[in-house]
């Protein structure tokens, strides 16, 4: 058992860390724009440099393997939500949404993602508290998510419209074309819906189910309500400015869906070899703890995060380059 953090530090993190929140979403409703490559890089490089603070500062007050669990979650979870851009960017493109008010989409995005993430993280901190064997179904998901995220498809993500959203859509009275970024506005005499709410419910609807696939990775890594709730707020602080930053290289990155994957697959293992390190459950040994079975270490599972994503990232960039290369070839034939 590690070491635990000062209470003060704790309420003190929540605290800077709600404030930073609600300057980001006053910023984004006083000024909506659409951000510069540089504004957005220099935002994004201020967001990271904030978690490595935060990461110093855990090492400071309770040690390494602390920290260490921290950077791992954190870069989980963030890889986790560059997969969840891709979303973002299919939703704004099927509604058509205006680029002036993306910025407001992703934030109320965000904030809805801390909001069911934070009720992810009580019940599986409950549920692992008083049922270890959880890890084995924590595990078993990842690994079939794993092979989802891989080799599978995601039919409601094509079109950037849920099941849900689609029958929300039928059943609310939404007006043809966007009123700025209101939510409600008077057409004919008539109070009527605008496309902005199907936006909002198709970004929460696709937040519920990457927070389903999210909380239990990074449970894989730390048991620390704490660690697990920071891990996730400095994960989709910045997340807006990134998804202007990439902008068209998402489309480009092909091969990230499989690093993404195998640190799921990888999580999904290391989540089983500690069930049944701790084992419990009476038909597997008896109910006994398998001590053979090694325990995969903080910083193992970081450096093999850090791995996936960078093999993914520059396998793309190159794939990618050839095309292009090829392409212009070809138009020039």
């Amino acid at each position: 058992m590690h070491p635990q953090l000062p209470l003060l530090f704790e309420i003190g993190s929540y605290v800077v860390l709600v404030l930073i929140l609600i300057f980001d979403l006053l910023l984004v409703v006083k000024r909506p724009h659409i951000p510069s490559m540089k504004e957005s890089a220099l935002w994004v490089a201020f967001y990271v440099s904030l978690a490595l603070v935060f990461a110093g500062l855990m090492f400071l007050f309770a040690g390494g393997d602390f920290a260490g669990e921290f950077l791992a979650g954190w870069l989980t979870e963030y890889s986790l939500s560059v997969d969840n851009l891709f979303v973002f960017v299919i939703i704004m493109t099927r509604f058509a949404v205006p680029k002036r008010y993306q910025q407001e989409v992703l934030m109320v995005g965000i904030i809805i993602a801390l909001v069911f993430r934070g009720i992810f993280i009580l019940a599986g901190a409950a549920i692992i508290e008083h049922f270890s064997a959880v890890f084995y179904i924590f595990g078993a998901f990842l690994l079939w998510t794993a092979w989802k995220q891989a080799f599978g498809e995601n039919e409601d993500a094509e079109d950037g419209e849920t099941r849900f959203t689609s029958f929300m859509r039928r059943k609310l009275n939404v007006s043809p074309e966007f009123h700025g970024s209101k939510l409600r506005t008077v057409v004919d005499g008539r109070k009527v819906w605008t496309p902005m709410v199907v936006v909002f419910l198709a970004i929460g609807t696709t937040d519920v189910m990457f927070a389903i696939d999210s909380i239990p990775a990074i449970f894989g890594i730390t048991q620390s309500p704490f660690i697990v709730f920071t891990a996730n707020i400095f994960a989709l602080m910045g997340l807006r400015q990134l998804y202007f930053m990439l902008g068209g290289l998402l489309e480009k990155l092909e091969y990230l869906k499989y690093g993404i994957a195998f640190i799921l697959a990888f999580i999904g293992v290391k989540l089983v070899f500690h069930a049944l390190h701790v084992n419990e459950v009476p038909f597997i040994n008896g109910g006994k703890s398998i001590e053979w079975i090694p325990e995969i270490s903080t910083w193992l599972s970081l450096a093999v995060i850090v791995a996936s994503m960078a093999v993914a990232t520059i396998a793309s960039l190159v794939k990618a380059r050839r095309d292009d290369r090829n392409a212009q070839q070809l138009s020039g034939e």
